[in-house]
């Protein structure tokens, strides 16, 4: 069979919901032109929608060694490359004690690959909150706002730590200020 049936084969059981067949017949496409960076693009985006991460990643990593300067190819590797370190800073921060300096490195690196990563930013947010870091807090909190409106705990988390931010601040200069007598 040719990558193109293997493709339209692959988009059927996408349209029945069945993302393991439509992944099978992807890589089916991919094996009849395995040099086509397409099909390992569009296979890597339905591992990506599947969860399935480290195979997404090495699918989008060969379509952009197939093609180089294709911006997309690049954003799609760079968004699957953001949710694993997301996976993985999550993991850090389950630990006991938690790794908050790694996990927060993780964070950055990944809010810098995919800049609408609500979940890096929320991340991060809480993080810094943690630590009493209530500017870069609140910078994190209000892109995670920014980017889901609706997200009830993220508006909460924005509220508290911007409120935090402003009692220190004000507390601080409360105690520098100096009387005229």
């Amino acid at each position: 069979m040719d990558g193109e049936s293997c493709i339209k084969k692959a988009y059927e059981y996408i349209f029945n919901s069945d993302f393991e067949q439509a992944i099978y017949w992807f890589e089916q496409a991919i094996a009849a032109e395995p040099e086509n960076a397409f099909y390992y693009h569009i296979c890597a985006v339905s591992c990506a929608r599947s969860g399935k991460w480290l195979k997404a990643k090495q699918h989008a990593e060969y379509a952009l060694k197939l093609e180089p300067e294709h911006a997309e190819y690049q954003y799609h590797l760079q968004t699957v490359e953001a949710k694993l370190l997301l996976a993985e800073a999550d993991i850090l921060l389950a630990k006991v004690p938690p790794q908050l300096d790694e996990a927060a490195e993780l964070l950055e690196k990944a809010a810098m690959l995919d800049p609408l990563s609500f979940g890096a930013y929320y991340t991060l947010g809480v993080l810094y909150a943690s630590r009493g870091q209530y500017d870069q807090a609140t910078k994190n909190a209000r892109e995670a706002v920014r980017l889901d409106p609706g997200h009830s705990a993220a508006r909460r988390l924005f509220a508290d730590v911007n409120r935090k931010r402003r009692m220190l601040y004000m507390s601080t200069n409360a105690r520098k200020r100096k009387r005229n007598r």
